[in-house]
């Protein structure tokens, strides 16, 4: 699998790197004189492109011969019940979803503790929070330690 940055960088003209993953180019998008294409390598691999000349990332992709799909990294096939392929999600990802649901839950609680009539629409919201909790638990029971 080739990474984007290598697919991508041996295209553009001008290149220097500005940072740690970060560099600019001469856009090949437009007759760019001095290099205003900012290409920055994000920490799961994709490009982010920007012309501070105003041309779209799809008018950059389209110029050096790559489609938008350059940019990302390739995924591995995933098949259903490989644990290993499933797709992960960030522990603070998974933290901020259980905190949103169990508010979700606390607030339905404290209704029906304070005698609140509760509409079908909140019992059934209510339910799916639980449900959405028990889910990310599970999941987080299989989390990498």
């Amino acid at each position: 699998m080739t990474a984007p940055i290598d697919r991508v960088l041996p295209l553009l003209d001008g290149v220097r790197q500005t940072g740690p993953n970060r560099w600019i180019a001469r856009c090949p998008a437009h007759a760019d004189k001095s290099p205003s294409l900012s290409i920055r390598e994000a920490e799961d691999g994709r490009l982010l492109v920007y012309c501070f000349g105003g041309c779209e990332a799809e008018d950059v992709t389209a110029a050096l011969g790559l489609r938008m799909a350059d940019l990302f990294p390739e995924r591995p096939q995933y098949r259903p019940g490989d644990r290993a392929q499933e797709p992960r999600i960030s522990l603070t990802d998974l933290v901020d979803l259980l905190a949103h649901e169990a508010l979700i839950a606390y607030v339905a609680a404290a209704d029906a503790a304070h005698g609140k009539p509760i509409s079908n629409e909140d019992a059934d919201r209510a339910a799916l929070a639980a449900q959405r909790i028990r889910t990310a638990v599970d999941y987080a029971r299989g989390y990498p330690r």
